[in-house]
């Protein structure tokens, strides 16, 4: 082989192999942001069911006009393991947790993604929902 044709193999070698590089570290982010999204859809999940337990009278097994002593097990329709107490649940993508168990008048739910670390909190009130950008590294 002559010189060219040796320099020539070097050299698609390397660009193969940074582009290699580049492509499972996109991949990887992308994965992050994908866990991460998840997390953020079961916290609006559970917010949404929050207010409508919220709103439901005890009557109908709802908590008629309070956020207090709220548990996972209250709300219908989230799609995760309640865990060792009834204020931590779990599912594939995230771990889920109840700050204080809520009070008369909100309530925070705070999602721990399994892949992308960190956490999003969403307080959530009767009359609407908001969530905190996401902590990396918590």
């Amino acid at each position: 082989m002559g010189q060219q044709q040796l320099l020539l193999v070097i050299l698609v070698t390397i660009i193969v192999g940074i582009a290699t590089v580049v492509a499972i570290n996109t991949f990887g982010s992308a994965a992050d942001s994908a866990n991460l999204d998840a997390v953020r859809q079961d916290l609006v999940s559970m917010a949404a069911s929050a207010q409508s337990y919220y709103i439901k009278p005890t009557a109908l097994g709802g908590a008629g006009q309070t956020f207090t002593d709220i548990t996972f097990n209250d709300l219908g329709g989230v799609a995760c393991d309640v865990g060792s107490t009834p204020q931590t649940c779990e599912n594939e993508n995230g771990n889920y947790s109840i700050s204080t168990g809520g009070s008369a008048t909100g309530v925070s739910f705070k999602g721990e993604p399994k892949q992308a670390g960190g956490s999003v909190i969403i307080d959530v009130t009767k009359d609407g929902a908001s969530m905190n950008d996401y902590i990396a590294g918590t």
